[in-house]
């Protein structure tokens, strides 16, 4: 059976263009930004009624608590960081999951490494499981890298400032915490880093010098770089 449009139909579908309801605003918001929390519904004027309908219908999936995104949007295998960036907005993902995401390294971290300011208030996250630290401001505010992850715009330490990161945090936590990664991974990064060229010598020795550890450090990025 042919379908007729009357002039009717053609109107309200103009309608519902020009106004679109909340449903609408919310697909387009999730469309838009890969993830989103409800705070971000309820700044674009959707309340929680109607998020909590649409979870129902299954138009929208809960990630985690308060935490959204479409069900049929693309998984990225770097899924977790896109998650980790929505709940810490304000932290920028380090260490070993750095590492990974810059495939330089074949370890895949159980948990997110994400590093907060000095100052920053700890966030309470389950979902997904984070590994927490803190970095003094100098350190935390550099060699940041934007990279889109299922949308997301999300954080992560460059491959130079990783390894340095790795170093550091190494030398200073290890005999407090058995969490802290050991030596291997660092100098894994930093063959993979200088073989991948996605960093230089004069990278990592520029952050290890803004970090004070240059003179422990320096050994190894020349005993790696003594037969280049």
């Amino acid at each position: 059976m042919e379908l007729t449009y009357t002039p009717f139909h053609i109107m309200l579908a103009a309608v519902n263009t020009r106004y679109p309801t909340q449903q609408d605003r919310a697909i387009a918001l999730l469309a838009e930004r890969g993830m989103a929390k409800l705070s971000e519904f309820t700044a674009s004027g959707i309340t929680a009624a109607t998020i909590s309908r649409m979870k129902e219908r299954g138009l929208i999936l809960q990630l985690s608590r308060g935490l959204y995104q479409l069900p049929d949007a693309p998984l990225d295998g770097n899924h977790s960081l896109a998650e980790a960036a929505k709940r810490v907005p304000k932290g920028v993902i380090c260490l070993v999951s750095a590492l990974a995401y810059h495939e330089l390294t074949d370890t895949i971290p159980r948990l997110v490494w994400i590093a907060i300011g000095a100052r920053q208030k700890k966030p309470v996250v389950k979902t997904p499981p984070l590994n927490i630290v803190r970095f003094g401001q100098m350190v935390f505010s550099t060699g940041i890298e934007e990279h889109m992850i299922e949308g997301v715009r999300v954080r992560i330490y460059s491959p130079a400032k990783t390894v340095v990161d790795l170093f550091r945090y190494r030398q200073r936590e290890g005999r407090r915490y058995k969490s802290s990664p050991g030596i291997n991974p660092v100098l894994e990064g930093m063959r993979e880093a200088l073989r991948q060229r996605k960093a230089t010598p004069a990278d990592i020795a520029r952050y290890a010098m803004e970090a004070g550890v240059w003179s422990n450090l320096r050994p190894y990025l020349e005993a790696m770089t003594s037969h280049a």
